[in-house]
């Protein structure tokens, strides 16, 4: 039994997907988004905000008894050249997907430690490769990388520490983009459900035994240069 999973972004893309298979092999999702996910328990809050992204996790842990696991999977972009995405907007991809994981993580450790549980942050391709006008993703999904790997030098034979390096998916993540940002009509794409089974996988360990890294990308991307 995976018990109960903290999910971020759990009302779209990666994360609804993450909360349906959680719930599919027997586990019971807790959703965090600043979006209504209906059909799961849920603490609204967002994770730009540290002390909303604290209490969500405090909330959901306590209804529930406790926490087994925590999935980062929320996440959001700011497309263009340095000079040209507004100052604000560069800043809240940082919050959201760097400080937004580190906040939701803090917030939990008390109740994975307890449980002897398991945290499973999603970096990125682009946080192992950089590419132009992505910036503030590249930095943020690099952060994600340095967090995690040292995270789990820090709780190791305490908490199980999975970072996850997806690559492209057929979300709603690119919707909101100018149309030079969004994936071509012949683009290869990983279907978010598909990305999930990974995450469940690395949740179902057994104690002791650690996926510390795991690349799911379509099949014509890598994650190097």
């Amino acid at each position: 039994m995976l018990g109960n999973i903290l999910i971020t972004g759990g009302s779209s893309g990666l994360g609804l997907a993450t909360a349906e298979a959680v719930a599919k092999a027997g586990g019971r999702p807790l959703v965090v988004d600043v979006r209504e996910a209906p059909g799961f328990d849920q603490a609204l809050a967002d994770l730009a905000e540290r002390e909303q992204a604290e209490q969500a996790v405090r909330e959901l842990a306590e209804r529930a008894g406790g926490l087994d696991g925590v999935v980062t999977a929320a996440g959001i972009d700011a497309c263009g050249t340095l000079g040209e995405v507004p100052a604000d907007d560069w800043e809240r991809v940082v919050k959201v997907n760097l400080l937004g994981t580190a906040a939701v993580v803090r917030a939990a450790l008390p109740y994975l430690v307890e449980s002897r549980g398991r945290v499973v942050t999603c970096a990125s391709t682009l946080g192992l490769r950089a590419v132009s006008d992505a910036t503030a993703y590249c930095a943020s999904k690099f952060g994600v990388v340095g967090f995690t790997r040292a995270l789990a030098a820090e709780l190791a034979g305490q908490v199980g520490v999975t970072m996850l390096v997806p690559g492209g998916m057929s979300t709603h993540f690119f919707d909101d983009r100018p149309e030079q940002y969004k994936p071509g009509p012949d683009a290869k794409l990983n279907r978010p459900e598909d990305v999930a089974q990974a995450i469940v996988f690395a949740l179902s360990q057994p104690p002791g035994c650690e996926v510390r890294e795991l690349v799911v990308c379509p099949s014509t991307e890598t994650s190097w240069p």
